[in-house]
């Protein structure tokens, strides 16, 4: 079976039943994609038929070259009841992928959108990417404290009926000014006594259900943190007065964490990640390419410490063959530390404040390993050589550079944090400068001292 025929079957088998059918928004992406790439005039027909309620929920998973074939194909009120069949979130960040392919027909849609729809966007497009703010959606089931159970369940039947609430996982409870009060999940809401207003019926249990939530302004990692902390699937947002003006779901959470475990993976790479998510070979290449300029320069510099000690290299011939595995070893094992560190600061199981006790033992692991190959590849330096000297200097050699490689592989990115920067951004050109420089320069140096007369 050819791909294409087995795309057409995954999206004939979806638009059988759209409702319930168990085919991924991600699974259909895939295959409108290879369709695009593939057979355009197949794409475009898929485009009619599937119904506007779903088609965007699909574009997001499509990366902007994509986006722009949807828009094109797309009539404008097409594309009206698509950004008004999405939730508050959804809705505006689609709206913004549209305004930067074509900042007039965005305009176009969302003037064409009614009031409240409007305004929702609006409110959440004055956030910055990084705040909690701009990851809610403003749908969600909230009650009354004074409210009787039977009238906040007969509300959201209605809500679920309509189609104006999905994912419902529990209730916020508000009080005087629209102050959040409490949390109350589904699974205990259907074991109260429905006559009852909710006041009534939490009286003495007020901690069973203090509410976790979060702020507008808070930044989006540290909200990630207190779902994986409190094993959450949503949270409430509340503004400066304490007001409940939305919720963020986990399926969010997760998008933008994988967002973000993406673009770290890239940047240590030396790649941009949007860039290579468009597919645009020639944007990709120029990304590329910077990173690959700015790591020719800091090879360049290794270079240049090399020759510094030409005239050692050219009267111990054994230096040349044992020096890459010195500057190797320290790279490998600076990798290690980085890549720990990133990470680590991504999750948040570093604070910055515990910055010195990260550094201390990134080098003793350095070091300890340090030592341990240090005594090995003397070893075998001397073996193959058969000179006892050799091999004291690359072992000394790699216990220095190691040494090196641990203490800039944790105190880079901790830095880069503490500047608001990025840890995954050019640390490992810097980190591969350092361990090039140090391994090369300990390495000969230590041979000039020792081994040439």
């Amino acid at each position: 079976m050819s791909d294409i025929t087995h795309d057409k079957e995954l999206i004939e088998e979806f638009l059988q039943d759209p409702e319930h059918s168990s085919i991924s928004h991600t699974d259909l992406a895939k295959a409108l994609k290879h369709l695009a790439n593939n057979a355009p005039k197949i794409f475009e027909e898929y485009l009619e038929k599937i119904p506007n309620e779903y088609l965007g929920d699909i574009a997001l998973e499509l990366p902007e070259k994509y986006l722009k074939k949807i828009i094109t194909n797309l009539e404008d009120n097409d594309l009206v009841e698509i950004v008004e069949e999405m939730d508050s979130d959804d809705a505006t960040d689609l709206l913004q992928d549209i305004e930067e392919i074509d900042e007039k027909k965005a305009e176009i849609i969302l003037s064409s959108l009614d009031e409240e729809d409007q305004e929702d966007i609006k409110k959440l497009r004055k956030y910055d990417e990084t705040e909690a703010g701009a990851h809610m959606q403003t749908e969600l089931f909230e009650a009354n404290i004074d409210e009787t159970i039977r009238s906040a369940i007969q509300r959201l039947k209605k809500l679920k009926e309509e189609d104006e609430l999905d994912n419902v996982h529990q209730v916020f409870i508000t009080g005087t000014f629209n102050k959040l009060m409490f949390t109350i999940p589904l699974e205990e809401l259907i074991l109260f006594d429905f006559e009852k207003t909710f006041k009534e019926q939490i009286k003495g249990r007020e901690e069973d259900f203090k509410p976790i939530f979060a702020r507008d302004t808070d930044n989006i990692e540290e909200v990630a943190h207190l779902f994986k902390e409190h094993d959450l699937s949503v949270i409430a947002v509340v503004n400066d007065h304490n007001e409940l003006i939305g919720r963020i779901t986990s399926d969010d959470i997760y998008d933008i964490l994988e967002e973000s475990a993406t673009e770290q993976i890239y940047n240590l790479a030396g790649v941009d990640d949007e860039a290579e998510e468009d597919e645009d070979i020639v944007e990709a290449g120029k990304k590329r390419a910077i990173w690959l300029f700015i790591n020719l320069i800091t090879a360049i510099l290794a270079s240049f410490v090399i020759q510094m000690f030409d005239a050692t290299i050219s009267s111990y011939v054994a230096l040349a063959v044992l020096m890459p595995i010195v500057a190797s070893m320290g790279g490998n094992a600076g990798t290690q530390t980085l890549t720990v560190t990133v990470r680590r600061l991504a999750l948040g199981d570093i604070e910055l404040s515990q910055a010195k006790e990260t550094i201390k033992k990134e080098v003793l692991l350095s070091l300890g390993n340090g030592f341990i190959f240090a005594l090995v590849i003397g070893v075998i330096a001397f073996l193959w050589f058969g000179d006892s000297k050799l091999g004291f200097v690359i072992a000394a050699s790699m216990i220095i550079n190691l040494f090196f490689a641990g203490f800039f592989g944790a105190f880079i990115p901790l830095v880069l944090k503490r500047l608001n920067i990025d840890p995954a951004v050019g640390s490992t050109v810097i980190l591969t400068t350092v361990t090039d420089v140090v391994g090369f320069f300990s390495f000969l140096g230590l041979a000039k001292i020792f081994l040439v007369k």
